[in-house]
């Protein structure tokens, strides 16, 4: 059964608006769900480049391709044939009508450069990740993204820690939270084997297969920490240039991100290196060999994990409604660090995450001590475990991760 995502208003306001959307993100996350559900509405045609006849014609001869499958049209999977975009360019500049053309595609980054080369102020360009755990719970969305200053007591929803462990296991592909879902070990193996297969030999030329799926398991086991390229090329036995491109292939294809540090007119004495975490942590659990829910809660990367979630959920909160997420996060080399700032209307929002259903005063520390240093500093938070939306002070509150929507 199909279950509303956040995305569909986007979506629905950019197609009167403008004549080609671009839908990005991994496999598995439902972005041809999403599109077929809505196009129902529109009329539109539906098209697939998995099929590999259809894809032939359209890199072989794209205006054909264009003719057979007339707009309004979504198109699947479209970065096997870029060579459509200089024809759907020439598609809508002779017409007058919005929402001609949706696009969906799983890499960002070689894509990218020909829909802004080709269709460069005609087109939308969004990202879809998995279920937030508000989608998940069918929750309705509020009008803006997550900032600690505006929280909604009224969309709480009570879940035990073992409940959102259960949930950080599962991971956030749309299939997992159906009634009858596939086994973990099942899923994620195929969805790996299918990323190796598609992605990596087609797309990105990876070739050697063995020593990638080490590099991804590495990372995978770095979730949450400041990236280090040396460290991470000798645990791999690779070169820091190979982790570098390696790395690039996984953010491309939407499994990890960076989220970099925020270090503007603060202090030449910020870190400046990335933190890496994984899109979805049920296949970063996957690939650290964390069986069950119990066992990752009471494991060594319990908080790890727990951050990389609170972190993605926040990140899913700007994205499902079509913006740039604008979060980083704040470390000097002294040890002094928050988790999370988030940039609004110049205005820094510090968020600590923390795996504990209650509270203790060393957690308000580091922004304390920021908040001495950075005038612009807006209202703080800790997410944690608790059950429990309450002011700890005036300038901090203590959110549940469920009200992160």
């Amino acid at each position: 059964m199909y279950k509303s995502r956040y995305l569909e208003k986007t979506i629905k306001n950019l197609t009167e608006s403008i004549k080609v959307i671009y839908l990005a993100g991994s496999r598995q996350v439902g972005k041809t769900t999403l599109l077929k559900y809505l196009a129902t509405e529109r009329k539109m045609g539906y098209v697939s480049l998995d099929n590999l006849q259809i894809r032939k014609l359209a890199q072989e001869d794209p205006e054909l391709f264009l003719q057979k499958y007339p707009a309004p049209l979504l198109i699947d999977e479209v970065q096997y044939a870029p060579q459509l975009f200089p024809y759907i360019k020439i598609n809508v500049d002779g017409s007058d009508k919005n929402g001609l053309y949706w696009l969906t595609g799983s890499q960002q980054f070689a894509i990218m450069k020909n829909v802004k080369e080709s269709l460069a102020g005609r087109i939308g360009i969004l990202n879809l990740a998995g279920f937030s755990l508000a989608e998940d719970l069918e929750l309705a969305p509020p009008q803006q993204p997550f900032l600690p200053s505006r929280i909604n007591n009224e969309k709480i929803k009570a879940l035990s820690a073992n409940d959102i462990f259960k949930v950080i296991h599962r991971g956030s592909f749309p299939v997992l939270t159906h009634k009858n879902p596939p086994p973990l070990e099942i899923f994620y193996n195929s969805f790996l084997q299918t990323y190796i297969d598609r992605d990596l030999k087609e797309l990105f030329h990876v070739s050697k297969i063995t020593s990638f799926n080490k590099f991804i398991q590495l990372c995978a086991a770095r979730t949450g920490q400041i990236l280090n390229y040396s460290d991470l090329a000798r645990d791999a036995d690779i070169s820091v240039h190979a982790a570098q491109e390696w790395l690039n292939v996984l953010i491309s294809s939407f499994q990890v991100y960076l989220l970099e540090p925020y270090y503007k007119n603060i202090s030449k004495r910020m870190i400046k290196a990335p933190k890496l975490y994984f899109w979805d942590t049920g296949l970063a659990a996957y690939l650290t060999r964390w069986k069950t829910p119990e066992t990752l809660f009471s494991g060594a990367m319990a908080g790890a994990f727990f951050e990389n979630f609170v972190v993605s959920e926040i990140m899913k909160s700007y994205w499902h409604r079509g913006e740039t997420p604008p979060v980083y996060y704040l470390r000097d080399k002294e040890g002094h660090e928050v988790d999370l700032i988030i940039e609004r209307d110049n205005v820094l929002y510090p968020v600590e995450i923390k795996m504990s259903g209650s509270v203790q005063e060393k957690y308000l520390r580091n922004i304390k001590y920021y908040r001495e240093k950075i005038s612009n500093m807006g209202r703080g938070a800790i997410v944690s475990l608790t059950q429990n939306h309450l002011p700890l002070d005036r300038e901090e509150d203590l959110i549940p991760v469920t009200l992160i929507n």
